[in-house]
């Protein structure tokens, strides 16, 4: 087995899991959770099970209960919602998703408009595209980028989803620019350094693949994207799986090489569980493959970071993200 290395958690995701786990540890239960904390099947069940209740938006909160936005952002429009119904709001927007934000509302300040490259109907671009509602297009996929319309080529910019394909987005970037030359591109990159590096570890190992396994729930992007880079970079055969136990012995049939990974929402546990089981089926022998080292950590939302008494908590000042 090829194991990659960086793989799981993010910076962004472990702050946004503590986060639920603090609150509920300094207020009780239940805290409320819009949306899914982070696109993990595990993780949201797991919180669940503590205390945590998941709502699809903020009028489904009780007046005056605390509730925890998701990692992938929100709009000023949820955020107005939830005052108006006097929620106790705890923001958990992963940095590098409110950094997209701020990018969103300061060029629509200076009336660019605005191709945001991402997947419609994702929270994260639901959220950001919210920020500026009047100035946004979401482009969706490369092909997009050959018919959509801006009423002004001169003054276009484009940002991205923080968890997408990097060779796509540049593919869609590159027919923008084809046919807008004056396209301008973000400060900085905001595909982020978690998806960016595991999709760089995938890319390694893939060739020498025969089958690549990647952890990961069925609505997280970044997930998802690490099936198809695996195939781009030639991997015989990739699927994902939430659980050891979805693994079907058909797809081992003939595999002399698995490569495996997990998204950046993924806890290690369930990526050593699969290790367990594909080792149980012969494949005993594990070689990490590291393309990048990990040491990134956000301190937590600023609503959690004192204590009862008014002082920084040191507690939140750390994650827990490791990579071996």
């Amino acid at each position: 087995m090829l194991l990659a290395a960086p793989r799981g958690y993010c910076a962004g995701v472990d702050r946004a899991v503590i986060a639920v786990e603090k609150a509920l540890e300094r207020y009780g239960a239940p805290v409320y959770v819009r949306k899914q904390i982070v696109h993990n099947i595990h993780v949201v069940t797991e919180l669940e099970q503590a205390g945590a209740i998941f709502v699809e938006e903020v009028d489904e909160v009780p007046e005056g209960a605390h509730v925890v936005f998701s990692a992938h952002g929100v709009s000023p429009a949820v955020v107005a919602a939830a005052s108006d119904r006097g929620l106790q709001a705890i923001d958990a927007t992963c940095p590098l998703v409110t950094k997209v934000h701020r990018e969103a509302v300061r060029f629509a300040r200076d009336d660019f408009e605005i191709l945001l490259i991402g997947h419609d109907g994702h929270e994260e671009v639901e959220g950001t595209a919210g920020e500026a509602p009047d100035h946004v297009t979401v482009v969706n996929n490369p092909d997009e980028a050959d018919t959509v319309v801006v009423k002004d080529p001169s003054k276009v910019v484009w940002l991205s989803q923080t968890t997408l394909s990097v060779d796509e987005t540049m593919e869609t970037v590159r027919r923008l620019r084809e046919r807008f030359p004056l396209l301008q591109d973000p400060p900085s990159d905001d595909i982020c350094y978690a998806t960016q590096n595991r999709q760089v570890a995938i890319k390694k190992i893939a060739p020498d693949a025969d089958l690549v396994i990647v952890v990961g729930s069925a609505n997280s992007s970044n997930s998802v994207r690490l099936v198809e880079v695996a195939l781009e970079y030639g991997a015989r055969a990739a699927y994902r799986v939430d659980y050891a136990h979805e693994v079907k012995q058909e797809w081992l049939e003939g595999v002399r090489t698995i490569g495996v990974t997990s998204g950046a929402s993924v806890p290690e546990v369930l990526v050593q569980e699969l290790l367990e089981d594909l080792a149980g089926a012969g494949f005993a022998d594990v070689v990490p493959v590291k393309t990048a080292e990990e040491d990134l950590q956000f301190s937590l939302p600023k609503e959690l970071r004192k204590d009862a008494s008014g002082r920084t908590d040191a507690r939140a000042l750390g994650g827990r993200v490791s990579h071996d």
